[in-house]
């Protein structure tokens, strides 16, 4: 018997013309990891959500889901908290205490357990998830990792059957990202909790699962083994197959048959054995502007009077015209320097000066609605019928314009707020985390709205912990690290030089291809 069966699932909201979830059928079996993609707004969370009862949206619902043969809606309230337990993709929407110990208890003591029980589960959970050095901490003193895996672990204390997490990744840098999704896979395996999770970023993932479920307008499309989907990735839709991890679209590209390699291990394997026609990648080095469009001299910054610095004696120059990528590890200070630099914190020392107007796009895009629909906030920019016409098909927000910005799934809020930001034009743009929830087909259109600015001489600065999304796309990058820039490269140069803090065509392609740092680029080596 399957210990999840959702059978002729369909569910429309409230407010919808149409049903987002459309006769789905799913049998997941006890200790399974299942990966679930798709493109943003295709029902990922919608699904997750109808199985965790207190986090079902309200509408109109037809068919069943069964938990271990009981339909779930009949089963006991404190089965569906205690045996399925849920992450989100924000870390803050979870947070309800202000200390980690007690964040930890929290449910356990809304269960009613006794004292002694919750100690020993808080214990338990504090030294497997190797929390004990910031146990006493407050929640809001943490990172965004340190945060996700808190929330991990106040999940696991319930002692979860199922574990649910919808996008836990998305705000996460890449090697905490990594270290996140490498534990996801340490209770599968130890403890044999069954795992569904929705993920655009598949690299690290993929090799983990069982099966991987493609979900395409509320439907599912495929639902396969990894190494299955990787053969068959040229007869699904391009979102899938750009989505795949690198070692999986450099095989499909250079039309190879047979098992398609799935992590950068099995693409080393597999590329050692291929006849490599090019083997080092030549670049024209790029020139720019004398000109700075951003220029911070010595800049000092803490939040309170008696607190450690946040940022200290930074200097920072950006080109005007160009692609400027900033990057580092969660807590290393990008979003307060983004504040900083927008004039809305104020720097106890050293100086900024900007050359030109901005317009920014926030972590929290959500900050930027304050109107019923996504048609007015778009005419809260504009009244350019036209343009506003162009920018709307340009991201795809068309069919959303009767939606409330609230109701709309996070990919599809962060092309609203793109659209928004393309309308007020400007010389420079601030995008903080712009590809966090957007699938992999939209990134490629965002690729060249970013392409079409700098055509136009407009300063685009990407802060981001979307490492192949800024090799492709940026031009120049930037570490924060211990309250400062390390280092500006290139963005070739940069990459190229890190060993953990690189794309996974260039840990696929070190010591086969020089200076190899995108998928295009080893494809391209790989064909006469």
């Amino acid at each position: 018997m399957a210990q999840i069966t959702i059978e002729n699932l369909s569910f429309r909201y409230s407010l919808g013309n149409e049903n987002c979830l459309k006769k789905i059928n799913l049998k997941i079996s006890e200790g399974e990891f299942i990966v679930l993609c798709g493109q943003s707004g295709s029902g990922k969370t919608t699904l997750l959500r109808q199985l965790k009862p207190s986090l079902t949206p309200h509408g109109e619902r037809s068919g069943k889901i069964l938990f271990n043969g009981t339909e779930l809606d009949k089963t006991n309230l404190r089965t569906q908290s205690e045996k399925i337990g849920f992450v989100m993709q924000n870390p803050e929407s979870q947070i309800v205490t202000d200390k980690v110990w007690h964040e930890l208890a929290f449910g356990l003591e809304n269960l009613g357990m006794k004292t002694a029980e919750i100690r020993l589960r808080v214990a338990e959970m504090a030294s497997y998830f190797g929390i004990e050095d910031w146990f006493d901490q407050k929640t809001n003193e943490l990172s965004g990792g340190q945060k996700q895996i808190m929330n991990l672990a106040s999940v696991m204390a319930m002692h979860p059957d199922v574990l649910i997490l919808d996008e836990p990744t998305s705000r996460l840098d890449p090697i905490a990202a990594e270290r996140f999704l490498e534990t996801v896979n340490k209770i599968n395996k130890d403890l044999g909790v069954t795992v569904i999770i929705t993920e655009h970023r598949l690299e690290n993932i993929f090799s983990f699962a069982d099966r991987i479920v493609v979900m395409k307008n509320g439907e599912i499309i495929a639902d396969n083994e990894p190494k299955k989907i990787g053969e068959i990735a040229k007869t699904l839709p391009e979102f899938v197959r750009l989505s795949l991890p690198s070692a999986m679209k450099i095989f499909s590209a250079v039309n190879e048959s047979g098992e398609a390699p799935v992590c950068v291990r099995d693409g080393r394997k597999w590329l050692k054995n291929q006849n490599i026609f090019c083997k080092k990648i030549e670049r024209n080095k790029k020139v720019f502007s004398e000109k700075n469009a951003i220029e911070l001299k010595n800049v000092s910054f803490k939040y309170e009077k008696n607190s450690d610095d946040v940022l200290r004696s930074l200097n920072l120059k950006i080109p005007q015209g160009c692609v400027f990528a900033l990057l580092g590890g969660n807590g290393a200070g990008k979003s307060t320097l983004f504040k900083v630099i927008l004039g809305i914190e104020k720097p106890y020392s050293g100086k900024v000066k900007i050359n030109g107007n901005i317009a920014a796009m926030p972590q929290e895009v959500q900050t930027l609605f304050a109107s019923r629909t996504v048609k007015e906030e778009l005419y809260e920019m504009s009244r350019d019928e036209e343009k506003i016409k162009k920018i709307a098909a340009l991201t795809q927000i068309t069919k959303l314009f009767d939606s409330h910005p609230f109701d709309i799934s996070g990919g599809e809020q962060q092309r609203v707020a793109l659209a928004k930001l393309l309308l007020c034009e400007r010389g420079i743009y601030f995008f903080d985390e712009p590809t966090k929830g957007m699938d992999a087909e939209f990134k490629k259109i965002f690729s060249e709205i970013l392409s079409e600015l700098k055509a136009q001489n407009k300063t685009v600065v990407i802060i981001s912990h979307d490492i192949d999304f800024c090799a492709e796309n940026a031009e120049l990058c930037a570490m924060l690290f211990d309250k400062n820039i390390s280092s500006v490269n290139a963005t070739d140069d940069f990459f190229d030089g890190n060993r953990f803090y690189t794309t996974a065509a260039n840990k696929i392609s070190k010591g086969f291809i020089d200076g190899a740092i995108t998928d295009k680029d080893v494809i391209e080596c790989l064909k006469k």
